[in-house]
């Protein structure tokens, strides 16, 4: 990933920040066309769907700045009223000072990148210079013990803004929230197995988990260097194809990133509505489909049946069953936990600054049992992943033997051996369920894009202490796999789908989750000076 300073990534609109700073911050930089008109409610974008392309076509004409975009108001808005989602923890003190900035640059030098003046919200375990804004998640990744989705001692516990109290899901969870609602134009997420992929699922917004080594994870608190990997979250897969094309690219930080293939593609030049015909998209039937071994409510393969119906309408060859190989084997093995969480040490180590004095994993374990309050929620029983990680004496044989088995697996039996035997462009499954296990020990990459919901009459299940699962209403997501770097590929067959179906559109989060403030409200409106 490049650094956040080169492309413009990271000025999060902040909640503290005052609404009258930004209307005096607003009336110094619109320019005198934009003061000469007013412009109808309609006419503006709607924060809750807009795209990157539209809000950049507004920066550039003028009908808004950066300093406008009402984004830190509708965090407040959701923060102050209605139900405690609570998508962020952190806040950017300096935000509207970084958006005058640019909006300056922008009318001197013209605009960097399509994210020039776009707020970008990150999620906490992926280090940043200076203070920024923060998404809310599963504690360390979800790598901790004993932990429901969402809940961090930070932030408390994340929910799901399509039911009541519904599980967020996955480790970046409050990314996922975040961008479901509007709460920033762009969201990163990260994801060892299944933290982009399963709020992207469960939120109703488009996931790219990219191959390990697309993306720098320079700076990111640490699962495993085999398998994190750092992607977007947004409304649209053209987003998240803008987004992908900023964030990656070789580090010398990160010395994965050093061996992908050059140039970076330009993956806005895959959405291609027509890029399905003569594609032939194989179903990995045995396991992934079973509901005995995912624990998915029936509902999940009945949509997905319906999806497979919509892939042939586009003209590919739907082929079914194109099993891995190892199915099977990754089930009963449970080897992955071997080559997880054993570089937390070297992590603090490598720490520039570290205010809270924990510098180690034994540190660590030992201020989660010093603060109980803080870092025991309800029914947690056990911070065992933490304690068997800090067992262990890291990179020995028994982790490269681990290693050597996952990329068997994943890779060499799994995905590549399907594409290979059944002459396949790309492996499609519903991602709810074990669908991640394999492209994650693979370090292969998965693009999601909302499938459905779940009917107004499912099975209520409880998914944490605070939490449920599935709900009425909450979304189901569909999953592009293939091989390493096909991430182009893979985003031409999600936007021929996504454009075709325009699924996200079929319903909205519940109501009181919905925050109203919009660009009206701050140029012309209630927010500003009319």
């Amino acid at each position: 990933m490049k650094s956040f300073s080169a492309v413009v990534l990271l000025y999060i609109f902040t909640v503290i920040c005052s609404i009258k700073v930004a209307c005096a911050s607003t009336k110094s930089t619109q320019s005198t066309s934009r003061q000469n008109k007013l412009l109808g409610r309609a006419a503006l974008p709607d924060l809750y769907e807009t795209s990157v392309a539209e809000l950049q076509d507004g920066l550039d004409t003028g009908d808004f700045t950066s300093v406008d975009l009402a984004y830190f108001a509708r965090i407040q808005e959701v923060n102050l009223r209605g139900p405690q989602l609570r998508a962020l923890i952190e806040t950017n003190p300096s935000a509207l000072q970084q958006a005058v900035a640019l909006d300056a640059e922008r009318l001197v030098y013209g605009k960097r990148s399509m994210l020039h003046g776009i707020p970008v919200l990150v999620k906490d375990n992926i280090g940043t210079i200076a203070s920024e804004g923060k998404a809310n998640l599963s504690e360390f990744a979800h790598f901790r013990g004993n932990l429901a989705s969402g809940w961090s001692g930070r932030g408390g516990q994340c929910t799901n803004a399509y039911f009541p109290h519904a599980d967020p899901c996955g480790s970046s969870a409050g990314s996922g929230v975040a961008a479901s609602i509007g709460l920033a134009a762009v969201t990163l997420g990260t994801e060892t197995d299944g933290s982009i992929t399963c709020p992207a699922d469960h939120n109703n917004v488009v996931g790219i988990k990219p191959t390990v080594g697309l993306t720098s994870r320079a700076g990111v608190i640490p699962i495993s260097e085999h398998q994190d990997t750092v992607g977007p979250l947004t409304r649209s897969i053209a987003d998240a194809a803008i987004v992908l094309s900023v964030i990656a690219g070789p580090d010398v930080n990160d010395n994965f990133t050093l061996a992908q293939p050059l140039p970076v593609p330009e993956y806005a030049l895959a959405l291609n509505k027509t890029a399905l015909s003569g594609k032939r998209i194989g179903v990995p039937r045995s396991v992934f489909l079973n509901d005995t071994i995912t624990g998915n409510d029936p509902y999940v393969n009945f949509i997905f049946e319906e999806a497979l119906s919509i892939i042939r309408s586009l003209g590919a060859t739907v082929v079914d069953p194109a099993d891995l190989p190892s199915a099977e084997a990754i089930v009963s093995s449970n080897n992955e936990t071997i080559v997880l969480d054993v570089q937390l040490d070297a992590y603090y180590a490598a720490l520039l600054e570290n205010p809270s004095g924990v510098r180690s994993l034994a540190e660590l374990i030992q201020f989660n049992n010093d603060n109980p309050s803080l870092e025991e929620p309800p029914r947690y029983t056990d911070q065992s992943i933490l304690i068997a990680s800090e067992a262990t004496s890291g990179f020995n044989s028994t982790y490269y033997a681990a290693l050597a088995f996952d990329k068997e697996m994943g890779a060499t039996q799994g995905i590549d051996a399907a594409l290979k035997a059944y002459d396949l462009d790309a492996l499609v499954l519903p991602a709810p369920g074990f669908t991640t296990v394999p492209a994650a020990i693979a370090g292969y990459p998965i693009v999601t894009v909302p499938l459905g919901f779940y009917p107004d009459n499912v099975t209520i299940g409880l998914a944490g202490p605070e939490t449920v699962y599935p709900a009425p209403g909450v979304p189901i997501g569909l999953s592009f796999l293939g091989t390493a770097f096909s991430e182009f590929e893979l985003i031409s067959y999600a936007y021929a789908y996504e454009q075709n179906t325009h699924t996200r559109l079929a319903r909205k989060a519940y109501p009181e989750a919905i925050p109203t403030v919009q660009l009206w409200d701050i140029i012309y409106g209630s927010y500003g000076d009319e």
